[in-house]
């Protein structure tokens, strides 16, 4: 009997050993590759199509400016463990070329999100002197070839992973088109003469081209620049003749310069409120609807209609934003 009770238990154990080893579930659970981000937008599209084959960390997170951002040395570290790097091009990281081209020359994989785009779709404003506008996630269409590239490479670099990056990338590229449309159909509700959208800096340039607003940044495409008393001038001249009724400020820049606009319509006469905080270079916290690339896109053009009189949804697309009106 004892024996039989011996036997039994070894068999149970058996049992045991083999489900946890033969079982595929327990053999992919863990990540199998490394891959890093610099923005928050770029962050969001590996997460979206490399689901959990990859351990995935974004550099850059909510409020942060990267035209100005500097690498630690945990970052430095972080890209010289990765297998994979994603980063904007264009210029748009101008503080980490250096340590982006320390990693590419040490045999790790580099890729810009934006190669795929077309020299003759890419904006190039007189002010960069030959240089293109990098803010191009602020189309959705635009955008939706930075998907495309990040799927190519998943494939390239891990093949077995190639049918789910795919469906991944399709859901996600289906999101982008409903995004798109909503955009268009609401932005449309706002008068025609109120479709100026005053921000502290051009980052909305391709949102302008693809939506037909006029775009006024107080600041150039670089955050560097300064806006000076003239500046400040001629765009408050805009506001008074044109009886814009909103102006925006973003949620990587100070406030200052578009205080400085209200403040001057106020003394010519004309009342000019702050519409809301938009996210610009960096999205909302992580979490949240709006630390995503569609709660990103879906906040600021809520946000705009709203605050330029024409008609949205108070929670936005998905019914998910937390207020459009406060920037969180």
């Amino acid at each position: 009997m004892f024996r039989g009770r011996q036997q039994g238990l070894f068999l149970v154990l058996l049992s045991v050993v083999s489900f946890v080893l033969l079982t595929p579930v327990a053999c992919q659970a863990a990540p199998h590759y490394r891959v890093v981000c610099t923005t928050g937008m770029i962050t969001d599209i590996v997460r979206n199509v490399a689901g959990d084959r990859a351990e995935i960390k974004g550099l850059m997170g909510e409020g942060v400016d990267p035209h100005l951002y500097k690498p630690t040395r945990t970052d430095i570290g972080a890209l010289m463990r990765a297998d994979v790097v994603f980063y904007n091009g264009l210029l748009l990281e101008g503080k980490m070329t250096d340590a982006l081209i320390r990693v590419a020359v040490s045999g790790k994989k580099v890729y810009a999100v934006t190669e795929l785009l077309d020299e003759q779709f890419l904006l190039e404003p007189a002010e960069f002197q030959g240089l293109y506008d990098p803010h191009v996630w602020m189309d959705p269409d635009a955008w939706a070839q930075a998907v495309e590239v990040v799927r190519d490479k998943l494939i390239e670099f891990d093949p077995d992973g190639a049918t789910t990056y795919r469906d991944n990338a399709n859901k996600y590229l289906t999101t982008m088109r409903e995004l798109s449309i909503y955009c268009e159909q609401i932005l449309q509700t706002v008068d025609e003469n109120q479709r100026v959208l005053v921000t502290a800096h051009d980052a909305f340039n391709y949102f302008g081209r693809r939506f037909d607003y006029e775009v006024i940044g107080i600041q150039g495409l670089s955050t560097q620049s300064e806006a000076g008393v003239k500046d400040i001038e001629r765009i408050v001249g805009v506001l008074v003749d044109r009886k814009i009724e909103a102006v925006f400020v973003e949620t990587t820049i100070a406030t200052r310069n578009v205080e400085a606009l209200v403040a001057g319509s106020a003394a010519r006469g004309h009342q000019v409120r702050i519409g809301g905080k938009l996210f610009s270079d960096a999205m909302g916290a992580p979490g949240t609807y709006e630390g995503t690339y569609i709660g990103m896109i879906d906040h600021n053009v809520t946000t705009i209609v709203r605050a330029l009189g024409g008609e949205a949804p108070a929670r936005g697309m998905q019914g998910k934003l937390a207020s459009p009106e406060d920037g969180r």
